[in-house]
């Protein structure tokens, strides 16, 4: 009888077990299919040179200000902000490293005259930094170098520079903290204290990381869609403080009897 109990229990909690079970196998199918598409994106196109068509023609600049927005996917997900007298052009590519990013700033930017690049870039790198840990120091150095080259080419262009500090993590799921560290954020308080370093007359620097960091230093909930990338509400807060400092800015000055619009 005993047997019989010590059965049926076994059963009933072997149900909802399986169950976990065959949900956290599909969710690891869909995040290794997930994660072999991009390998292969990666490998036949390395720099995503072809994620712009070169054949995109832009309207004459006449007194607007064009902005680049360049970088990985935090550049790519922003949503322009709407000021009048600036023109807002985006050049983000997801997934890409800082050095991705470098490589591909003269194909991708060179046709496009910009009078100021906004880069937004770094997270790609700094998040390996657990998968390897010895290569730390390496891996933000680098970071570092190439935030400094595409800094560089900006002014090579004629364009002011606005630098955006590498905006901050959410709550790491459980799944994910086998291959995540505390590290990353320190990596990331290093990298942009760098970046603050990197001012000089061309170039500026936007405080996005406390522009959407909440009082622990994370992406708050209600603006992120994981935990890696904001979603809409968190543009919009970005951009709020964005619009902000672009008025504010010692950067060419929006034209006479402009106002900022809604967006």
């Amino acid at each position: 009888m005993k047997l019989v109990k010590v059965s049926s229990l076994l059963t009933f909690l072997g149900i909802p077990v399986l169950g976990v079970s065959v949900a956290l196998n599909y969710f690891l199918y869909t995040q290794l299919e997930k994660y072999y598409v991009e390998l292969n994106q990666v490998r036949l196109d390395p720099l995503g040179l072809s994620y712009y068509s070169q054949a995109q023609k832009l309207d004459e600049k006449g007194d607007t200000k064009r902005v680049v927005i360049f970088g990985d996917s935090r550049a790519e997900d922003w949503t322009s902000p709407k000021i009048e007298g600036y023109e807002f052009i985006n050049r983000g590519v997801g997934g890409q490293t800082s050095a991705q990013t470098s490589q591909r700033f003269d194909h991708h930017m060179r046709d496009l005259e910009p009078d100021i690049v906004v880069i937004q870039v770094g997270i790609n790198d700094l998040k390996a930094i657990p998968l390897m840990p010895d290569e730390r120091n390496v891996i933000i150095d680098l970071c570092r170098a190439n935030i400094r080259q595409m800094v560089e080419d900006s002014k090579a262009l004629g364009a002011n520079v606005i630098i955006t500090t590498i905006l901050p993590v959410g709550e790491v799921p459980l799944i994910r903290k086998p291959v995540w560290s505390d590290d990353v954020a320190q990596a990331i308080y290093e990298v942009n204290g760098y970046i603050d370093s990197l001012a000089d007359e061309q170039v500026i620097i936007f405080d996005g990381f406390s522009a959407i960091a909440d009082e622990q230093g994370l992406m708050p909930e209600d603006f992120r869609k994981d935990e890696l990338h904001l979603n809409q509400q968190g543009y919009v807060t970005l951009n709020e403080a964005f619009i902000e400092f672009l008025t504010n800015a010692d950067l060419p000055e929006l034209p006479d009897g402009s106002e900022i619009a809604e967006f």
